[in-house]
């Protein structure tokens, strides 16, 4: 168990989200980086599905309250245990009075605590997700703040057994999305300058947040004749308003929009996306179906690589001592 005693620029309970609900209105939102949530939640014993703490740039520090296992996944925030660095895709145990402190960015934007037993916070819609612009989901659909408690919403399994586990396999974070050709236009005259969406520098703007990542550095123009309705769009669809710098939608992205879709990032990678932050570079790839059904599998192989366990780590060590 946790309490908060500093929360970083953005720290929220997250989950895999709410699919199924978009034709009501409600995102799917959900962790923005879904494989570090995975990754932490296996650390710790826990459904890939349980709810973990996304904490965003760095400057969160929590107390540890009762003693309890935990894991971090995704960005290297500069985590620390007492004075200690605590390593990133390593599950650590924690004891009462200890403080879990996330220094400052070092690479990634977003890292996530998970806490055996998954992080309690009631379920709407089945999910514990917070989404702030509908102010529902996690503790009290808000980010969290100072005193708040974080505690495991089952109990966990034999902590001794669960420390020191280490993910095996590195992740991928470079900066590079795949994207596949995708339209919404209903009468398209000039479709030539897309081929700057893979050619140009393109920079995180300082805008962007868990709806979409706003992008700067260029403008693209198409030409196109008559008004375009509004369709539905999702996680991973590449807008272009009318100011022609591309907007990247991400887990909060609203269930329709008005903008046209131009090109749409395969699925695969939204997770290299979700550690962007502004003022980060991020390039673009034309790719293929084929291709990205393989990198979707290859996401899911990698996902379910067993989990070693090192008995010489320390903080495993420190467990049974």
């Amino acid at each position: 168990m946790l309490r908060v005693i500093a929360p970083s620029a953005l720290c929220t309970v997250q989950d895999l989200g709410r699919p199924g609900y978009q034709r009501f209105g409600v995102p799917i939102g959900g962790a923005m980086d879904p494989l570090a949530c995975i990754i932490a939640n296996r650390l710790v014993g826990n459904a890939p599905s349980a709810a973990c703490l996304e904490i965003t740039a760095g400057g969160a520090t929590f107390e540890v309250i009762a003693p309890c296992v935990i894991a971090v996944a995704g960005g290297d925030l500069g985590a620390t245990l007492g004075s200690q660095p605590l390593p990133i895709w390593t599950s650590a145990f924690v004891r009462t009075g200890q403080r879990i402190h996330f220094e400052a960015r070092r690479s990634g934007g977003r890292a996530y605590l998970a806490l055996a037993g998954g992080v309690d916070a009631p379920l709407v819609l089945g999910s514990r997700s917070t989404y702030l612009p509908g102010r529902f989901g996690g503790l009290g659909g808000r980010a969290l703040q100072t005193d708040d408690v974080i505690r495991p919403a089952l109990p966990a399994a034999d902590p001794v057994r669960l420390a020191g586990r280490i993910w095996p396999t590195p992740v991928d974070y470079t900066p590079l999305i795949r994207i596949l050709p995708f339209h919404t236009l209903p009468d398209l005259t000039d479709f030539n300058d897309l081929d700057g969406l893979t050619t140009r520098p393109w920079r995180v703007g300082a805008t962007s947040n868990r709806i979409g990542l706003r992008l700067e550095g260029a403008t693209l123009h198409i030409e196109r004749a008559g008004d375009l309705p509004s369709f539905g769009v999702f996680p991973g669809a590449i807008q272009l308003p009318p100011d022609g710098r591309p907007i990247l939608l991400m887990a909060d992205a609203q269930p329709t929009g008005g903008y046209p879709v131009i090109a749409v990032a395969i699925q695969a990678d939204l997770y290299r996306a979700a550690q962007l932050l502004p003022g980060d570079d991020v390039r673009f790839a034309w790719t293929t179906r084929e291709a990205a059904i393989a990198a979707w599998r290859a996401l899911h192989t990698l996902l379910d690589a067993p989990i070693a366990a090192d008995e010489g780590v320390e903080l495993a060590a420190a467990a049974q001592g």
